[in-house]
């Protein structure tokens, strides 16, 4: 998901100049083969059994609007713990969702398992007792919970393929928290251990209430966002995933803060709208859509995913267009505009073909034939701006002339398809994986493809409270205090990693990274261990104080001396400045002294030791010391004190912003602490 600040900048009192900064890019408002060799060896049968499920079933007529039919490709790239089966009929009065779902779990571990996990996400909407409304106090985003905000999830039946029920083993657990009113994890003890490499198929029914759209999901009018809207089996991680010492499940409640962690596997999904609706969903359509009753029957599928999302409305102005490009050997990109942005096709477009164009050609190919964009209709930005395998949201359509919004946000949620959606990381634990990565991919392609560079010095001022990448997300103080993190501070990290080992290497970390962990779930220190790999050299240090810690990189000029020294019968001026390490390290600290002559002098430090001390005899007296004047330590975070006059009296001594200094002479603007 992609957020964006507007901050401004600046008031300084001395010279009463009021500087104010609009920051408008880098981080948006965001604040993210069925036939063969499946879960067990599967064979045709496996796509039947979407076929098979009794409760749901409707006569097939003859097909209306027939879609681009399409099958499954025969290659395999994830191991598919998951299959699938649903069928879901929304009731357009209710705003509910009626389903059925046959899951198959297969245990990829080495041990005899005994439970099994699944996440109940639409009752966070329950009620304002759960972990979710209790820690975001019903905001996300900008988006607010209103009365109509809320939604459940009830399973009405848990059964065995024998018709064993399994209800009454099934319980809520709140492992993160113990708030025992929440309801969004539920807890099934198996009545027979499943072995390693062996299967258990379980039949549900449920029911979802939809909310009015807030926090990714819901309705408004007749537009619906189903996301994380079916019963999903948690994440079962073996030995080795992300550093895990045996296999275990990796169960957490959803949280004002988390995203989502699955596994891959296979999806085959019924979905059955009023007629008219037009539908946007994960994978591709499999058959012709059918009408029945006032219903339109739409079939989709997709594998080596590890989420299904969809939406539908009547209002959709659909448009597609086929794309290929080096790494991108087929896609078909859907567009689903809300009417108030049908003018705006061609953007919407562009900005696709681009970021996919940029992400195959730098970090590896895109391997799914479909790429949807849905484009929610005004009053409906709680579903905007968020990423599912294969479809994204884009900004609401809530003015008819955005700004570079657009492009921004579709460029972030398809960067979401290769770290959230392929490399698939934990983003209940880490999710500077996901949102920082991506971050940092958006602010490429908004370079290459539109000119518009990132300022990464007034982003890296905006950090006040810098806090560790990797730590759970619920355990950032607010939402802002997270997103501050996990997407600005985090994409800093890669930008200032770039200026140390270069933009081609950097590349090739990235690339790297992604061709080595793709579809395997990795860790903070699987991506460490990529930069160790690719440099040649230990990255310990680095990754100790900026991404397990919290450290910036701070550099002060700390005081100044100057006094008229006789040399030789000639009056000369002895300077000496004390330069402060604040915060963490950093190998190439620029350093810059003006005299009053214009003599500019440059010097350089390795800052290792925690301050050093420059004394300089010249025939003129100093004028002024700044530290970083380019500005190209891109963590620090604190350039009020990167700049010192000297020709003031001490008493009187004033540390000057860079940046103010510099637009009152005109040679820059903006920069702040």
């Amino acid at each position: 998901m992609i957020p964006r600040y507007l901050k401004s900048l600046l008031l300084y009192v001395l010279i009463a100049v009021l500087l104010v900064i609009s920051v408008q890019h880098g981080f948006a408002d965001a604040w993210k083969s069925k036939y063969q060799h499946a879960i067990a060896p599967v064979d045709d049968a496996a796509y039947e059994r979407a076929h098979t499920m009794q409760t749901l079933q409707l006569p097939v007529s003859e097909p209306i609007q027939p879609p681009v039919i399409m099958t499954p490709k025969p290659q395999i790239f994830s191991n598919r713990v998951v299959e699938y089966h649903i069928d879901v009929r929304l009731d357009p009065n209710t705003k509910k969702l009626i389903g059925e779902q046959s899951v198959t779990w297969r245990n990829p571990g080495q041990k005899t398992v005994s439970e099994m996990y699944f996440h109940l996400y639409p009752n966070a909407f329950l009620s304002k007792e759960s972990t979710f409304m209790r820690e975001s106090g019903g905001k996300l985003r900008t988006d607010k919970a209103v009365e109509q905000s809320t939604g459940y999830m009830r399973l009405d039946a848990l059964q065995t393929t024998e018709g064993e029920s399994l209800l009454p083993r099934l319980h809520f657990v709140q492992p993160d928290d113990g708030n025992t009113s929440d309801n969004t994890l539920a807890k099934l003890r198996l009545p027979d251990p499943v072995a390693p490499g062996e299967t258990i198929t379980l039949q549900m029914s449920f029911e979802v209430q939809l909310p009015q759209v807030f926090a990714r999901m819901g309705y408004k009018d007749d537009f619906v966002m189903a996301g994380q809207w079916f019963p999903k089996v948690a994440k079962y991680e073996t030995e080795g995933t992300r550093g895990r010492s045996s296999d275990g499940w990796n169960i957490h409640q959803y949280h004002g803060n988390s995203e989502f962690y699955s596994d891959f596997g296979i999806y085959d999904v019924r979905i059955q709208v009023p007629s008219g609706y037009k539908v946007a969903a994960t994978g591709f359509p499999t058959q012709a859509v059918t009408t029945k009753e006032d219903y339109d029957i739409h079939q989709y599928y997709a594998d080596d995913v590890h989420d299904f999302a969809w939406s539908a409305s009547p209002d959709f102005v659909y448009a597609e267009e086929p794309f290929s490009t080096q790494g991108v050997p087929g896609v078909r990109i859907k567009l689903y505009l809300d009417p108030q942005h049908a003018h705006l096709q061609d953007r919407y477009m562009h900005a696709a073909k681009s970021a996919l164009a940029k992400f195959s050609s730098w970090y590896g190919a895109y391997p799914y034939s479909t790429l949807s964009i849905v484009v929610p209709p005004k009053g409906a930005g709680g579903a905007g701006g968020m990423e599912y395998p294969t479809l994204i949201t884009a900004f609401a359509a809530e003015i008819q002339t955005p700004g570079y919004d657009l492009e921004r946000v579709v460029v972030h949620e398809i960067g979401h398809q290769y770290w959230y959606g392929m490399v698939a990381s934990n983003e209940f634990e880490e999710a500077w994986l996901d949102e920082g990565f991506t971050s940092y991919a958006e602010d490429k392609v908004m370079e290459s493809e539109y000119g518009i560079e990132p300022n990464l010095a007034v982003e890296a001022v905006y950090l006040t409270d810098p806090a560790p990448l990797k730590q759970l997300s619920w355990s950032y103080r607010d939402h802002s205090h997270y997103a501050e993190n996990v997407y600005m501070r985090a994409k800093l990290v890669l930008f200032d990693i770039e200026k140390r080992v270069g933009a081609q290497n950097m590349r090739k970390i990235m690339r790297n990274y992604f061709q080595k962990y793709k579809f395997k779930h990795p860790s903070t220190p699987d991506f460490q261990k990529v930069v160790e790999q690719v440099t040649g050299t230990k990255w310990n240090d680095y990754f100790s104080q900026y991404v397990y810690g919290s450290m910036m990189a701070d550099f002060s000029v700390e005081s100044i001396r100057v006094r008229p020294i006789e040399q030789h019968g000639e009056t000369l001026y002895e300077s000496v400045i004390l330069i402060r390490k604040r915060g963490g390290d950093y190998n190439r600290v620029p350093i810059v002294f003006q005299f009053t002559d214009g003599t500019v002098v440059n010097r350089e430090w390795d800052g290792r030791e925690a301050h050093i001390q420059f004394k300089i005899t010249h025939s003129a007296p100093l004028a002024w010391a700044a530290v970083d004047p380019d500005r190209t330590i891109v963590l620090d975070n604190r350039r009020m004190n990167n700049f010192m006059k000297a020709e003031l009296p001490e008493k009187t001594s004033v540390r000057w912003n860079l940046g103010i200094v510099k637009v009152i002479e005109g040679l820059l603007g903006s920069l702040g602490w």
